[in-house]
């Protein structure tokens, strides 16, 4: 009691000690369902917990929930702390450059550019006690030409009550008239404590504790700058390993919440993504996730494993704008005495609450559309192969979407727009929902066939509207009945034979899963050892592509830093031959990387009947990808050329200056003439 102040009667007392309990234990209640469960923002919020803006200075605000306390810098708009459940910072808070946005740019023929998107002007949005939302932007001006991107920026915060995260969007535009400029990549960057952070979760089965960015600081570097051995690392158990930032990668469809574990005290780090409309390339366009730093990435847009076919280039003025956004950056805490991987449980099941949600009712920037503002189209996806069957079949669980209009196929490499994806039941049946208005183009393919479909006229979504397509029927290409075939049309070289890895270059998260063995480093030299001198041969009939047909056509080491082409063989026996015929090569790619692919019939040495030409920045091949780019190649054969009995088909990769240049075949087939 403060000396002076009146003393208070025994019954009021009584009474506010009685509130005080009241209100301690609604904090405990609220912060112990807060450990695994959201709370519905906005409903009997105690006062504790009502979102405050608790600071705005010159150069700092800070927002508070009761639960999470939110740093950002004033106004640039970094996120330079955040402070949950006993840590001060979960943040690195030796290093300038914690949480933040980033574009990598450049003028054409200009050196490459990193701008962070740097605001200078701080604006509240909305602020109550359910939610504060924040802007930082900034204006793009012909006086900043060469030194920022030429981008109007807003970068937007929301702190919500009761949720444990910051929700996190952005608004990028740029005017007509504005200069000729490529962006390679978009992203939000966290560079976490090391000191806390030991334990990385990607999926279920990807989960593992990571060496610190100083075992890599003195590692060896190996092909590339990316790949280490960690060779004296603090914690001894990670020696001999090899860590590669690449190894971690995941298809978008796949990657909506990773991050990391701190045991001491037992809090998670995720970041979780909701929704892919504002991502580029499609379903299984593959992106970097979270990597030894400890890092955690949103990967908004980039080049990865699919080269510059795949930037976002702006020329002879053209304008443009996109929301990329709201990502969830979420935390999550559980008791000492409970088991950590809890944590990823939880974030699981928050992604899941927050996939539901989308899209968000408290988003307020008019340039992102509510629910109600949205449209839905559905349909049924067949497929007509009469060589397969004579009836229609079901495009089961075939992948369908609407992206910006283009060809068939070009959704793969867009990159401006807005895509809306979703899989087919096993009837073919799909709906795709919350689509905001605009025109697009209807786009198909899945397992089992090759190609592309493309529904024949441009589809316009309005503002609660739901369009019906009915059944849409894709004919792959197919010119006559199968003589062969080698692989499964899925896009990827997964079937085929991926080596052990060298026991000296391995990464012990991949040791026992099959269907991430391609993880590995240096597989593309295995080649050499297993073929040193003669290439691979194919006997069809024989053969088998899952020990037989090694998962990616790349250059021999022949010693010294030098590599050689290779011409790989498929022998195949005809009975009888339509010498006056055509025969079709149908030859599908996964990926290709600064290669050219030639191909031969029945003589090595004669002319070849198709040469693709430079093709390939995708990188799969270093970059562990089991996949990049498809492309589909359909060769006549003429029947001249082929004999009654053996034939043999040369397919040679001519590039030979790296061991990362090669392609990866998805599917090979033989069709015979068009039988009337």
């Amino acid at each position: 009691m403060k000396i002076g102040a009146p003393a208070n009667k025994p019954g009021r007392v009584i009474v506010q000690v009685l509130l005080h309990l009241l209100l301690l234990q609604s904090v405990h209640c609220q912060n112990s369902r807060n450990k695994l469960n959201i709370t519905n923002p906005g409903q009997n919020i105690p006062p504790a917990l009502t979102v405050q803006l608790r600071r705005v200075s010159h150069d700092k605000v800070v927002i508070d929930n009761g639960i999470i306390q939110v740093t950002f810098s004033n106004p640039q708009g970094l996120i330079t702390g955040i402070r949950y459940h006993g840590i001060d910072n979960v943040l690195d808070d030796e290093i300038e450059d914690r949480g933040y946005w980033d574009v990598t740019w450049y003028e054409p023929h200009k050196k490459l550019e990193i701008d962070k998107l740097e605001g200078s002007k701080f604006e509240i949005i909305t602020q109550n006690e359910e939610q504060v939302e924040i802007s930082f932007t900034r204006t793009w001006t012909i006086s900043k030409r060469g030194s920022l991107v030429p981008l109007n920026v807003d970068k937007r915060y929301i702190i919500r009550s009761g949720v444990s995260g910051i929700y996190m969007y952005g608004i990028l535009e740029r005017l007509e008239g504005w200069p000729d400029v490529d962006m390679d990549q978009i992203r939000i960057v966290f560079k976490l404590n090391p000191k806390k952070f030991e334990f990385m979760a990607l999926s279920d089965d990807r989960q593992r504790s990571m060496p610190s960015m100083a075992d890599r600081d003195n590692a060896k570097q190996l092909g590339y700058k990316e790949a280490v051995l960690l060779t004296n690392p603090k914690n001894p158990m990670f020696k001999g390993e090899v860590d590669d930032k690449y190894m971690y990668s995941m298809e978008d469809k796949d990657n909506n919440v990773h991050g990391w574990i701190s045991s001491d005290p037992p809090v998670g780090f995720w970041m979780i993504t909701p929704s892919d409309e504002f991502r580029l390339g499609g379903p299984i366009k593959q992106d970097l996730t979270s990597h030894a730093g400890p890092i955690t990435l949103s990967m908004f847009t980039s080049t990865h494993y699919a080269g510059k076919e795949m930037r976002m280039d702006y020329r002879n003025g053209e304008p443009w704008k996109k929301v990329f956004g709201p990502v969830l950056a979420y935390l999550n805490s559980v008791s000492p005495k409970d088991s950590t991987l809890r944590l990823w449980k939880d974030a699981k099941r928050q992604m899941a609450a927050e996939v539901k949600s989308w899209p968000y009712d408290f988003v307020t920037s008019e340039d992102y559309p509510l629910r109600h503002q949205r449209g839905t189209i559905e349909g049924q996806f067949l497929i007509k192969d009469r060589y397969v069957s004579r009836l229609r079949i079901y495009g089961k669980f075939a992948f369908v979407g609407l992206a910006p209009i283009g060809e068939a196929g070009s959704w793969q490499t867009e990159s401006k727009g807005y895509q809306f994806w979703t899989k087919a039941d096993r009837k073919g049946r799909f709906i795709i929902e919350n689509v905001r208005e605009g025109n697009y183009s209807l786009y198909a393919w899945g397992f089992g066939f090759i190609g592309d479909y493309k529904y024949e006229q441009n589809i316009t979504i309005t503002p609660g509207s739901v369009m019906d397509v009915g059944p849409i029927v894709y004919e792959p290409p197919r010119n006559g009945p199968t003589i062969w075939e080698i692989g499964v049309p899925d896009r990827t070289a997964g079937e085929f034979y991926i080596p052990d890895p060298y026991p000296t270059l391995m990464n012990k998260l991949y040791v026992n899963p099959l269907q991430d063995r391609f993880r590995q480093y240096g597989l593309w030299e295995r080649y050499a050892d297993l073929y040193p001198q003669n290439d691979l041969v194919y006997t069809v009939g024989v053969s088998d592509y899952t020990r037989d047909w090694f998962f990616a056509h790349v250059t021999r080491n022949v010693g010294n830093d030098t590599y050689q082409p290779t011409t790989w063989q498929i022998i195949f026996n005809l009975k009888n031959v339509n010498q006056v015929g055509l025969y079709t090569l149908r030859i599908a790619l996964a990926a290709a990387a600064d290669s050219e692919l030639q191909i031969r019939i029945n003589d090595p040495k004669s002319d070849h009947i198709f040469m693709s030409g430079y093709i390939g920045k995708d990188n799969a091949i270093a970059r562990h990808g089991i996949h990049g780019l498809y492309r589909l190649y359909s060769i006549d054969v003429a029947g001249g050329l082929l004999n009654i009995g053996d034939n043999t088909i040369y397919l040679t990769q001519t590039r030979s200056l790296t061991p990362f240049q090669g392609i990866m075949y998805d599917y090979i087939r033989l069709e015979s003439p068009l039988r009337t």
